[in-house]
């Protein structure tokens, strides 16, 4: 869990390749949606292109039916879900139709203002979909990907006002989800400043006793 770029898609990747269960990026799901242009997906993009949450239900069915998956049955790794408490209270409810619950969840903090730089430094190119940042990964030459020569571009939903906005949606209605978990004596805080590898050392730390022995001598290395 973490505001919108704190880096959950990459935390969560690397805790996938260790654990050996699959990353559900919610954001992933929905993006998979707009592609095929369904009904549902032409509803999501708006939302998404406003910077506003998607509703509850399309979200929830669309974790709901990943779920269901082969790989999942040994567990999984949740991210950017759930968003809001109600998408928690859903979320506890079909896991306990499966007889599962949740481990931990895990926050990770960091500043709104190294969020919006983060964020509105993002390129992306048209042709491949490559991503850059104009200040942490820039391209050789400017405007133009390395990979393909196609032209970058900045996303609606990585503008700054948009960014901003986000931030403001994250602190009405996602905010709360973490004193949800806290209540339920799940949440792990992490500190999100840093190199991805560092911030994933204090993952793997607070989960010492969740991961596998691999993850649990490599994350023994940093204490």
């Amino acid at each position: 869990m973490g505001p919108p770029g704190a880096g959950k898609g990459t935390q969560a990747s690397a805790l996938s390749e260790l654990c050996g269960i699959p990353h559900v990026a919610s954001g992933d799901l929905l993006r998979a949606v707009v592609r095929d242009k369904s009904a549902l997906g032409i509803e999501a993009q708006g939302f998404m292109d406003r910077g506003e949450l998607v509703p509850d239900g399309l979200v929830i069915k669309l974790i709901d039916k990943r779920l269901d998956s082969a790989d999942a049955r040994k567990g999984f790794i949740l991210d950017g879900f759930p968003r809001a408490v109600s998408q928690a209270q859903a979320l506890a409810a079909m896991l306990e139709r499966r007889g599962i619950a949740i481990d931990q969840a895990v926050a990770i903090i960091v500043p709104d203002e190294e969020i919006v730089r983060r964020i509105s430094g993002r390129r992306t190119c048209s042709k491949c979909g490559a991503m850059y940042h104009v200040a942490f990964e820039p391209p050789k030459q400017s405007g133009v990907c390395d990979k393909c020569g196609g032209e970058l571009y900045q996303r609606e939903d990585d503008e700054e006002d948009t960014v901003r906005n986000r931030l403001k949606v994250y602190d009405a209605t996602t905010r709360p989800v973490l004193d949800y978990y806290r209540g339920e004596s799940l949440l792990a805080e992490v500190e999100g400043i840093g190199r991805p590898e560092d911030v994933e050392e204090r993952i793997l730390n607070v989960l010492d006793g969740l991961m596998p022995a691999r993850a649990r001598v490599r994350a023994a290395k940093h204490k």
